[in-house]
C-alpha cells in the first residue's frame, strides 16, 4: 500500500499547488509552450513549410483581364 500513499500524496501536492498558483501565472505557463512539431522535430517542420511556400508551383496565378 506505500506505493499508493505516495500516489495520493504526489496527487495532493500537485493539486494544491495548481490552486495556489494565481490565474494569471497559469495563463502564461500555458501561453509559453512551443507547438508540438518544433517540440518532436525541431526546425524541420518550419524549415519544409517555408521552403513549400517558395516553390513557384503551388502559387495562385492571377488572371488578367482582357478587354
Amino acid at each position: 500500500m506505500a506505493k499508493g500513499d505516495e500516489l495520493v500524496k504526489y496527487i495532493t501536492e500537485r493539486v494544491v499547488d495548481y490552486v495556489e498558483t494565481p490565474r494569471e501565472v497559469r495563463r502564461e505557463r500555458s501561453r509559453a509552450r512551443e507547438s508540438w512539431g518544433s517540440r518532436w522535430f525541431g526546425m524541420i517542420p518550419f524549415s519544409i513549410s517555408l521552403w513549400v511556400k517558395q516553390m513557384p508551383g503551388k502559387r495562385k496565378k492571377t488572371r488578367s483581364r482582357q478587354s
